[in-house]
């Protein structure tokens, strides 16, 4: 028989959410054997494991050291919509983020978390994706109607400019905008050459010769990049601020080093 370990017992109320107590009873009468003891769930009525549904709702939730200086972004997924914005969900999220500052794995900071409000909800509850960035100031950014999106930014230069208002607008328009890369040189070069070489074969479509075509393809290049860059897309609100979003960042005296948006269900 082989030994009945806390893993053990743990790896299988995960699986079917049962309490403890009842998993290790089912594990001592399958002889240690979890196959076994899953075998015996379902004839209990477990149909299936907690795990093998899919977690396509959720959450993402984040915190700000006090400092400023350290921001962390955490996805919790599970299978409905109202568990999703339920509270233990939210609880589970921002305790995740929190540890996140002081550099414990959000997943295993709140594995016990995690199994228990699996449990209570009866639904897969997994963290999903995660970000952190740390510098001379961090700005979090959350979309509060849909608590779906969010947005760390990570500032250089005159950060007391760094303002919840700008962290606001820019946070905002990264959500929304989904730039490819903070700057040209961030985006992916495969795709940039991918469209470089696609505007060209265009323009020699149409007769131009190899030189005046390959012209062409950097002016389109140019209005791939205002599209795709995040400094040099045309901040969304124009009524606010009329010019791009490094012209934005340039006025205040600040460089936005780095950002990262997280999204439930996005890549």
């Amino acid at each position: 028989m082989a030994e009945i370990t806390a893993k053990l017992v743990n790896d299988l109320r995960a699986r079917t959410g049962q309490a403890m107590m009842k998993c290790k009873q089912m594990l001592t009468a399958a002889e240690g054997d979890i196959e076994k003891a899953m075998e015996a769930f379902r004839k209990e009525g477990v149909k299936s494991s907690l795990t093998e549904r899919t977690a396509s709702e959720g959450r993402v939730l984040g915190a700000i050291s006090a400092d400023g200086k350290t921001g962390a972004l955490v996805e919790i997924n599970c299978n409905t919509d109202f568990t999703a914005k339920s509270e233990p969900v939210t609880t589970l999220g921002k305790a995740a983020a929190t540890a996140m500052l002081t550099g414990a794995a959000a997943a295993d900071a709140v594995k016990e978390q995690l199994v228990t409000v699996s449990q209570t909800t009866g639904e897969n509850v997994v963290v999903g994706k995660t970000a952190k960035l740390s510098g001379d100031k961090v700005g979090l950014y959350l979309y509060g109607i849909s608590g779906k999106i969010g947005v760390l930014l990570q500032f250089a230069g005159t950060v007391a400019n760094a303002s919840d208002e700008l962290i606001m607008d820019i946070g905002g328009h990264i959500a929304f905008a989904k730039p490819l890369g903070l700057d040209r040189s961030t985006i992916d070069a495969a795709l940039v050459e991918k469209e470089r070489a696609f505007a060209v074969e265009e323009a020699k479509a149409t007769g131009k010769p190899e030189a005046i075509a390959v012209k062409i393809a950097e002016g389109k290049l140019n209005s791939f990049f205002k599209e795709k860059s995040l400094v040099d897309q045309d901040f969304f609100n124009a009524g606010k601020f009329k010019g791009s979003v490094g012209q934005m960042l340039k006025e205040k005296g600040l460089t936005l080093v780095s950002y990262a948006r997280v999204e439930v269900g996005a890549a």
